[in-house]
């Protein structure tokens, strides 16, 4: 992960990140399974075939326990992520959100 951008705040969305929203609701899709590993995860998208990597222990606690939480924000704070970090961790969630990962947890889903 990068460093904090200056000025932002740990509630912030990272600049130039579309469609992602860290105030919503947010959960793994379905197609996804992820897999821990002792570096932080393997990822595995049955549908894309594509295999990606997360590569912290807290941010696999944060993904796995998205759709625990009323947004973005609750999993980071539930999984302890320090608030000089958050900016870093919202940019590869909005990069997960991109890939189709995570989705977004629309009112009635189950996680």
């Amino acid at each position: 992960m990068s460093t904090t951008a200056a000025g932002a705040g740990p509630r912030a969305t990272p600049a130039g990140v579309e469609h992602f929203d860290a105030d919503q609701p947010y959960r793994i899709s379905g197609s996804v399974s992820v897999r821990p590993e002792s570096f932080g995860a393997l990822v595995y998208d049955f549908h894309t075939r594509r295999l990606s990597f997360l590569k912290t222990r807290p941010l696999v606690r944060v993904v796995e326990t998205l759709a625990d939480h009323p947004d973005v924000h609750g999993a980071l704070e539930a999984a302890e992520v320090p608030a000089h970090q958050r900016d870093q961790y919202l940019k590869a969630l909005a990069g997960l959100a991109q890939a189709g990962t995570i989705q977004r947890r629309l009112q009635g889903d189950t996680p």
